[in-house]
Order: structure tokens, then sequence, then C-alpha cells
């Protein structure tokens, strides 16, 4: 089992310590939940440097093609890894009809704010409280529908046991874990062949 220190890093042998200060973008409180990425990057190194730039956005885990998982930010940093969140109740079909109509007619930032002034379990996990997880993957195929490289079994072995781990940490139910593009306006491709 992993432990996490006071600083929010984890102290394990399976996981390696890359350390980005860019990506801390305040502090987070509390961890509701997980949301998986996949980069658009195909190694990664490119990600890695990414995360080095001053305005640097990422994942506080990014697990490579052969399973090596990097934590680059501490569990306790709010980071920008999830963008304008959609409305879960409209997603789920369990919206009152009056709100659904509503929803169903705002901009993407206005039904952000509006998500979340709800807390989770009422609304998707946010920047605010999720822990995200990058696994390697470009894209494949040019246009406005890009497919992302399938993941390897690899990664999701060591998916599967991060989260798992995480999971048993923080109390995070397995019905708060998602896909980057169900929660926010992503490529609907995005992790689409991730497991856990």
């Amino acid at each position: 089992m992993l432990t996490i220190d006071k600083q929010g890093w984890v102290q394990s042998p399976l996981v390696h310590l890359m350390r980005r200060p860019n990506l801390q973008h305040g502090d987070m409180k509390q961890i509701s939940g997980i949301i998986v990425h996949q980069t658009g990057a195909s190694t990664a190194q490119s990600s890695l440097d990414s995360y080095l730039h001053t305005s640097a956005n990422g994942a506080h885990f990014l697990i490579d093609k052969d399973g090596t998982i990097y934590q680059t930010g501490s569990v306790f940093w709010s980071q920008h890894h999830v963008g304008k969140l959609r409305s879960k109740c409209l997603s789920e079909h369990t919206c009152q009809p009056i709100d659904a109509k509503a929803l169903a007619k705002m901009s993407p930032s206005k039904m952000n704010t509006s998500e979340m002034k709800k807390q989770v379990p009422d609304r998707y996990p946010s920047n605010q409280d999720a822990i995200g997880i990058e696994l390697v993957g470009g894209t494949i195929g040019t246009g406005n529908d890009p497919v992302y490289e399938t993941v390897t079994a690899e990664q999701n072995k060591s998916l599967a046991w991060l989260i798992g781990e995480l999971r048993q940490n923080f109390g995070v139910p397995l019905n708060e874990i998602f896909r980057h593009p169900v929660v926010s306006r992503k490529d609907p491709h995005e992790a689409e062949t991730a497991r856990w």
C-alpha cells in the first residue's frame, strides 16, 4: 500500500517523483473524485517538459506507456486539469424538468458556474476536489475527430493499482471516477481504452 506524506507526495517504489511546482493553482482541501485523462503527446518526456512552463496545466500523475507512474503534483494541490464542468444531472438524465430546461440553454461558462455551486455527488469532481491521472498516448489522424492511441496493458495495470490505492487513502467511491470527456467538454475519444 502506498503512503502519502504531509506535503501530499506518494511514498512508494512504484511511483517516481517528478515535482512540477508550476502545476499548483492553490490548495485542494478535499478530494472527492479522480479524473482519468490521456495526453495529446506520444511521450512522457514531452508532457513532463510542458509541465515546466510558467502557465503549465497538468494532472497529479502521469503514467507512461510502459506503466511507469510519475507524480508531478502534490495531491494537496489544486491543478488545472478538468476544465468547465458539464451538468451531471443533465448528462445522467436526473434533473428536475425545469432545471434541465434552464441548463440546456446555458453556455459552458454559465453551466460551470452553476455546477460549482453544488457539491459532489450532485456535480462532477472539479479542479478544486479531483485528483488527475494522465495516460501517455498521442492522437492518431487529423481533423475534428482525432482518435487516441490505445492505452497499453501496462498503463491499465498501473492505472488500476493507482486508483485502488488513492481510493483507499481518500475514500473516493468508484462512481466518482470519470474519464475526462464525461465531466468536461473534451474529445470524446480521450482515454476511451483506459480500464480500472
